[in-house]
Parts: C-alpha cells; structure tokens; sequence
C-alpha cells in the first residue's frame, strides 16, 4: 500500500476509534490519522500472532476492522499514558 492509501485508511481508522471511544484529545486530524497508522500496524500484528489474520494490505472491511480495533488499542494506552504522567 502507498503512503497516500496509509493515510486515508488511518483517517478512517483513527475517526472510527475516536467516534466510539469519545473523549478530550489533543492534536485534530493529524493525531487522529497517526492512531490509525499505528493502529493498523497493532491491529495487523495482533491478528497475525492469534492466526486471523495478518498486516492490514488494503480497503476491505477486514483491514478496516482491523486497523480500528488496533487504533482502539493504542487509544487506550495512549490515553492511559497521558493520565498517568499528568
């Protein structure tokens, strides 16, 4: 996948995973397209270490699911993080 098709598979991943776990964080639309990024990469690793899958390698439903429920993952710990040191 081309960076270009990263970033928009990010910026869906990383709005679905704020849409369903609302809350205050910082940064808009580039915070959000990077906790898809690296949600799809945790996603893509998560699924490929319990055999359901692998690295997310387009637009399917699968590597949409896939990437949001990464992007949900890093959302938690990153806001974990964040409390923690404030």
């Amino acid at each position: 996948m081309g960076i270009f098709s990263w970033i928009i598979l990010g910026l869906i991943a990383g709005a679905l995973a704020k849409w369903i776990m609302p809350g205050p964080d910082p940064g808009g639309w580039v915070v959000t397209i990077v906790i898809g990024i690296v949600g799809a990469f945790i996603g893509g690793w998560l699924g490929s270490l319990v055999g359901i899958g692998g690295p997310v390698t387009g637009f399917g439903f699968g590597d949409i699911v896939t990437a949001t429920i990464g992007a949900l993952i890093f959302l938690f710990i990153f806001r974990a993080l964040r409390r923690r040191g404030s």
